[in-house]
Order: structure tokens, then sequence, then C-alpha cells
């Protein structure tokens, strides 16, 4: 059975990679409590593509 709760899976993605014109994308997948947290979600994690760490936001 599975578990019931508030965690959900949500994905996110870098902001600034769309605009420097590179191939590729930078995701990652965590999750987070939808009762705690409702609205969308932004961390700072490190981008492979571009070298540093830069803001990702949830997507969808």
């Amino acid at each position: 059975m599975a578990k019931k709760g508030n965690r959900v899976q949500v994905i996110l993605e870098c902001t600034e990679h769309k605009e420097s014109g590179k191939p590729g994308t930078s995701r990652y997948i965590t999750t987070k409590n939808k009762k705690n947290t409702p609205d969308r979600i932004e961390l700072k994690k490190f981008n492979n593509i571009l070298r540093r760490v830069t803001v990702h936001k949830e997507i969808k």
C-alpha cells in the first residue's frame, strides 16, 4: 500500500540557464510538504553546465 500524506515530488528547473543560450537543462527532483508550503519553491542549486550556483524554481 502507498503512504498517504502531504509530501509530493516536485521538479526544480534553473531560471538562468534559458537566458544563457547554452544547450541542455539543469533540473533537480525533490519533495516538499504541500500543506506547509502551498506556493512554488525556489532553491539555490549547482548548475553543472554554467558551473555555478543558480536559482532553481519549481515547475508544474
